[in-house]
């Protein structure tokens, strides 16, 4: 997977995201396109205040994905659009939880870290039921969530939406890589 994954993948979570928010019954708090404050805090390496969560942009917020999320879950080595829906899952409800939603989906150990034993269970495997079976798992744990009756409708949307989108990337052709390229930029390579 590319940098470009990553960027879409991005692009789609942040549709579910939203912007401003400081819903006293969000126990993350103030939130801003779903980095909540105390995500901006660890990010920070101190105390966040609620101005600087309002002030931040796609911009300043994709390291954050990168790094907190799409690398904790090792998207780049997964399937199209199993990436996708794991970091969608990530981000929502941490990576230990979506990387524990996997592994009971493969039907392996599930103690929430994504290693060698957990990746070499994906060879082989139907992308499209994975994902969907990684959905229906992570359907069943927010529905156990104290927060359902006033989040679940659009934790099952969100879900749904992702589910749809990320069977649309499994399903899209793989680019063959050409050896002579860059294969992030298409740039010729230096001999």
């Amino acid at each position: 997977m590319t940098a470009a994954t990553f960027e879409r993948a991005l692009a789609l979570v942040l549709k579910h995201e939203g912007g401003w928010s400081d819903d006293p019954t969000d126990p993350g708090g103030a939130t801003n396109l779903g980095v909540t404050i105390g995500t901006l805090s660890l990010w920070l390496g101190r105390p966040a205040t609620k101005a600087e969560v309002r002030a931040l942009t796609v911009a300043t917020v994709a390291p954050i994905y990168r790094r907190n999320y799409w690398d904790k879950i090792q998207a780049d080595a997964l399937p199209p659009g199993l990436g996708y829906a794991l970091f969608d899952f990530a981000v929502n409800s941490g990576p230990r939880r979506a990387v524990i939603g996997l592994q009971r989906a493969l039907d392996v150990a599930d103690d929430g870290r994504l290693g060698p034993v957990t990746l070499a269970a994906l060879q082989g495997r139907d992308v499209p039921a994975l994902i969907g079976a990684l959905s229906d798992g992570r359907l069943a744990f927010l529905r156990a969530l104290s927060t359902w009756p006033r989040f679940g409708r659009g934790w099952a949307r969100r879900v749904e939406e992702m589910r749809k989108a990320a069977l649309a990337i499994a399903a899209e052709p793989i680019a063959a890589v050409d050896p002579a390229k860059c294969p992030t930029c298409g740039k010729p390579l230096a001999a």
